[in-house]
């Protein structure tokens, strides 16, 4: 279908004729015609991967690459059992990663068959109720208060209709609709009043419309597309991770290179046997458990961020949370509860809490709250304008019944809001057959028109002190940032002829004022008072005014009393550059009446000065700016299809504590990988260390099936146990660790190197005293025993490591040596399977050991244990010098 102008431009007959509509509806024929042409109503997601591709994917990082390698190596060589383990540590990763991202996805799946709206459609002249993917163009659906806008739509009928279309525009008000062409040219959709959206929700009034727009070629549909071809970032994570690689890789082949050469050299050696050395060096070297043991702690952290209501998309996104250093949040329905609520009221002449003092149900002010209003009562609860069902909500927190007063009063005539006057009147009879007209709006129209008070019950003429006292009063709630509506009635003989404002909004008796508010959440300011503590700094951006932003900002902690210089509107951001604006973006904690786009500038800006952004946001049009932040953070509840797919984590409970929460897994999570790879790097030093130094010193080495059973065994179990290792009780006290730190940060690099060579030296002094102080006396077997300790030594010692590693500086006592159940079964089997191979006979020629005596034995237990102590005095040492 070609038009010939924009829809909002043509008339409701001129829009009929284009798409071949008519009155009755579309015949069940042309529907499955027109779906033929335009497909199911439904936008198209990025293109699903398969279990294969998954698998497939999981190869491609560099670590995992080497390992394969060394695999092949290692299966040409011979050394079949060493391949086969490597390759079962390979996949076993690889089915870890294909797990997660399919439960990911079946999350996110879910949340969007969720938000699936349905649709009323008129068809072969009768009204029946369709799944909105169904629809097609030329399709008439009618829309009421609580409705979902199935479709873009051009509206053919709308009476009191507001529609709120933040998702699309990012305007948090509803927007009055009509019906009439507008001529104007090249206007933005919040201009186009005469449309309704994809998406958009219907809050007061109803209407109809008719399909102009499905699927893909809607304007939610047009966003989706360029969200999927956008380019996806790497997390801090992945790039620590990629550099990690290169750096062991490069740093594997030297040392196996040179190996190698010194080898060759001594020429006591043949080339195969040599290639054998580099090969265990290799095997040495890689943390081959380094891969599983990141996506086991990343599950995990998933799976209890899932519990609390953070639904993690991308399995890296878990570590990014915790080196968060801003936290960009929308206001309404995050940092707020999503409903307007009464707070205060002016009544008789007093300013009053409504907590405090309840407004009286058999009220005058109490009739014209719950009759001049268009709230709707449905079995999922109120539906209509946020500001009216706050009116009625309000009496139901009170246990109070209104089903009587509108029964009792039953609405005879109206007069709708209208945006120009600001005000709502209607016409109710009582069951005397008296008739009252109930009157509300904006406190200056409203006293327009008032002639008279209600004063404790006695009405009398309204006079300028009056009229100073309310207006005063109104002025007093607006510095609360309350949205302040006004209330009147009179008593008429009949409905006025004509009906129109002139006519009829006039002598009212002004009864007093109601405040409202969107309420904070309240578990948010004590979350937003953890991440300050944590050094995170939170800021508000939101698309309403000023006042309302700024107030809710100091309820919550966000700025004090004194910031108002914190808070910028998006007309003084529009009068920034973008050199200016990064200058000074660290002045501000409030960005108010933004639009979607300013978004990606503050991201960017914040991410100019080398800050971790997390951004919130639940529309359409907010996608862009997901992107765009280290991590994008979509709303469970009230998010868009399109903005849940553009995010990292989904809230499904649209809560800023939730966010909190995940921080504080993140930081964890990123702490635990630390711990492991301080583990198991250090380990696989003190193998190095020992294989370089028995090479050199012409002694036997270690066989690469010892050196790969000790990595599997004494370093995968407590390493992925590690991975699972409670917070440690400051870890929301650190500041965050900024964009520019890595794995190595805070210490843990000389942690690995010194705790490395530990490992090694103690294990070559074991193999040294075991040759120097032999049991045997016949060489071969005094030999055989020596790499046999050598072997149990830098088993045990990785064990007994494994508890230092439980925290980078504090004292393991401290920390808990036990706390950790997963740690103490992980150790238990690890020595077990240790144990095995040396004491049971059966294994021992399978790991070419010997088998020990009680004195032996008795040496590397001591060995073993000796890399504790020393450890705890070199921390004891550190926190000493730290505190000095």
């Amino acid at each position: 279908m070609n038009k010939s102008q924009p829809w909002y431009q043509q008339t409701v007959d001129q829009t009929l004729t284009e798409l071949k509509a008519q009155v009755g509806g579309l015949t069940e024929k042309e529907v499955e015609q027109r779906r033929v042409e335009s497909g199911f109503n439904e936008l198209a997601a990025k293109k699903q991967t398969t279990l294969f591709q998954k698998f497939i994917e999981q190869f491609k990082d560099l670590m995992i690459i080497v390992l394969i390698v060394a695999a092949i190596i290692a299966g040409i060589s011979g050394e079949h059992v060493d391949a086969m383990i490597i390759l079962a540590v390979v996949i076993l990763n690889a089915i870890f990663g294909v797990f997660q991202e399919s439960k990911a996805e079946e999350a996110i799946n879910a949340l969007m068959e969720m938000s699936a709206p349905i649709a009323h459609v008129e068809r072969d002249g009768k009204v029946t109720t369709v799944k909105s993917r169904e629809l097609v163009p030329g399709d008439l659906v009618y829309l009421e208060a609580g409705d979902i806008v199935p479709a873009d739509m051009r509206l053919i009928s709308a009476v009191s209709m507001r529609v709120e279309e933040a998702a699309l525009t990012g305007e948090s008000v509803p927007v009055s609709k009509q019906t009439d062409a507008i001529m104007d040219d090249n206007l933005s959709l919040g201009d186009r009043k005469n449309m309704a959206f994809m998406n958009a929700n219907i809050t007061a009034g109803k209407g109809s419309g008719v399909v102009v727009g499905t699927g893909m070629k809607t304007e939610v549909g047009k966003i989706a597309g360029m969200i999927d071809a956008a380019k996806e970032m790497q997390t801090p994570l992945q790039q620590n991770l990629t550099q990690l690689g290169k750096w062991l890789t490069g740093l594997i082949l030297i040392i196996a290179a040179v190996i190698f050469g010194i080898g060759l050299l001594r020429g006591e050696e043949t080339v195969i046997d040599m290639l054998l050395t580099a090969i265990s060096l290799a095997v040495a070297a890689i943390p081959e458990g380094l891969p599983a043991i990141v996506t086991v702690t990343l599950a995990l952290g998933t799976q209890r961020m899932a519990k609390r209501h953070a639904l993690i998309r991308k399995l890296p996104a878990v570590e990014t949370l915790g080196s968060t250093d801003i936290i960009a949040s929308d206001k309404t329905g995050t940092l707020t509860q999503n409903k307007m609520t009464v707070e205060k009221s002016y009544l008789n002449g007093q300013l009053t809490d409504v907590k405090d003092t309840k407004i009286a149900k058999n009220s005058w002010l109490a009739k014209v709250m719950v009759l001049s209003n268009d709230t709707k009562f449905t079995d999922e609860g109120l539906a209509g304008d946020p500001t009216e069902t706050a009116l009625v909500q309000y009496f139901l927190n009170q246990d109070e019944t209104v089903d009587d007063i509108v029964q009792e009063n039953k609405r005879i005539a109206e007069l709708p809001f209208d945006s120009e006057r600001k005000l709502m009147s209607t016409f109710n009879q009582t069951t005397d057959g008296k008739i009252v007209q109930m009157a509300k709006g904006a406190p200056d129209q409203l006293l327009k028109r008032v002639t008279q008070i209600d004063d404790n019950g006695i009405v009398r003429e309204i006079t300028d002190a009056d009229k100073a006292a309310i207006l005063s009063a109104n002025h007093e709630f607006a510095t609360q940032a309350l949205r302040v509506l006004s209330f009147a009635y009179r008593p008429v003989d009949a409905v006025p002829n004509p009906l129109n404002s002139e006519n009829a909004e006039k002598e009212l008796i002004f009864v007093g004022l109601v405040g409202m508010i969107d309420p904070e959440r309240p578990e948010v300011a004590g979350a937003v008072e953890e991440a300050k503590s944590a050094g995170i700094r939170p800021i508000m951006i939101t698309g309403d005014h000023r006042d309302t932003a700024s107030a809710i900002a100091q309820r919550l902690g966000i700025i004090n009393e004194t910031e108002d210089h914190a808070v910028i509107t998006g007309a003084e951001l529009d009068e920034l550059s973008d050199a200016d604006f990064k200058k000074q973006v660290s002045n501000y904690s409030v960005y108010a009446r933004v639009s979607p786009e300013h978004k990606v500038r503050i991201v960017n800006a914040w991410q100019s000065k080398g800050k971790v952004v997390a951004m919130t946001g639940d529309g359409v049009n907010d996608a862009p700016s997901l992107k765009a932040a280290d991590i994008g953070i979509g709303m469970g509840i009230t998010g868009t299809e399109v903005s849940k797919g553009a995010s990292d984590m989904v809230l499904a409970d649209d809560n800023f504590s939730t966010i909190v929460i995940a921080v504080e897994e993140g930081r964890k999570v990123f702490s635990n990988i630390q711990k492991a790879l301080q583990y198991l790097l250090s380990a696989n030093l003190g193998e190095v260390l020992t294989l370089f130094v028995m090479t050199l010193m012409g002694w036997q080495i270690l066989a690469p099936v010892q050196i790969l059973w000790i990595n599997l065994v004494t370093d995968t179990f407590p390493a992925i146990a590690l991975g699972v290792e409670p917070a440690e009780p400051d870890i929301m006290k650190r500041k965050p660790r900024g964009r520019k730190s890595n794995f190595f940060s805070g210490g843990v690099f000389g942690n690995i190197l010194y705790q490395g060579i530990l490992e090694g030296l103690i294990t070559l002094g074991v193999y040294w005293f075991a040759i120097s102080f032999p049991v045997h006396a016949n060489e071969s077997l005094a030999h055989g025993d020596a790499l046999t300790m050598a072997f149990a030594t830098l088993g045990l010692i990785q064990l007994f490591h494994a508890f230092n590693s439980k925290t980078v500086r504090q004292s393991i006592f401290k920390v808990g040596l036990f706390r950790n159940k997963a740690f103490n079964w992980a150790i238990l089997l690890a020595f077990i399977l240790l144990g095995v191979t040396i004491l049971v006979p059966g294994f021992n020629n399978l790991f070419h050991v010997t088998s020990l005596t009680m004195i032996q034995w008795v040496t590397v237990l001591i060995a073993g244990v000796s890399i504790i102590v020393i450890v705890e005095i070199v921390k004891l040492v550190q926190r000493l010098f730290e505190k000095s």
